[in-house]
């Protein structure tokens, strides 16, 4: 499969500093005006019965445009970055990690503890390796491994349920 990217600024869209990307995709023989597929929010280009949908306009909307995802990170220091959202809203995301509010089931309380790793990532299996923190991601901690039930990239905080406790911590717990 042949994947072309051509960047491609017309003057029109210069007035508006947009940067359009025409990704042309062989195989299918499909064009896909916009800006990355990840960021732009646009309706499918193809009806349910195959046929083609064209464009009814030529500016894009803003509403349309999306932003890059937040890709929570592991660090050593906690780092949060404010957006203003559509409406004047205010969203906080969480850049990097370094702490979690982690649940513990057997005991019912909520215990802060220091992230390590990403154990594992079923949001995408390069996450693991970059160690990027999503919701459903297994943590490793110093209390255990956790899977996290927060969104960090849109609430600002990592916050986990305890699925295996350490050996060490076990030890303590049952004294």
């Amino acid at each position: 499969m042949l994947l072309v990217v051509a960047i491609s600024l017309r003057y029109s869209m210069l007035k508006n500093k947009n940067l359009f990307v025409l990704l042309l995709i062989n195989h299918v023989d499909t064009f896909w005006w916009g800006v990355l597929p990840s960021v732009y929010h646009k309706p499918v280009k193809r009806k349910p019965s195959g046929g083609r949908r064209r464009p009814h306009r030529k500016r894009l909307p803003k509403r349309h445009i999306g932003r890059f995802p937040a890709e929570t990170k592991v660090a050593d220091e906690d780092y949060r970055k404010k957006i203003r959202t559509k409406g004047g809203g205010i969203k906080i995301r969480l850049k990097a990690a370094a702490y979690a509010n982690i649940y513990d089931p057997e005991e019912k309380k909520w215990i802060k503890a220091k992230i390590l790793s990403v154990i594992e990532n079923p949001a995408n299996r390069e996450f693991k390796r970059r160690q990027i923190i999503t919701r459903g991601a297994i943590i490793a901690t110093e209390i255990g491994e956790a899977r996290v039930t927060s969104r960090p990239g849109q609430d600002g905080v990592v916050n986990a349920i305890l699925i295996k406790k350490t050996a060490q911590i076990q030890k303590t717990s049952a004294e």
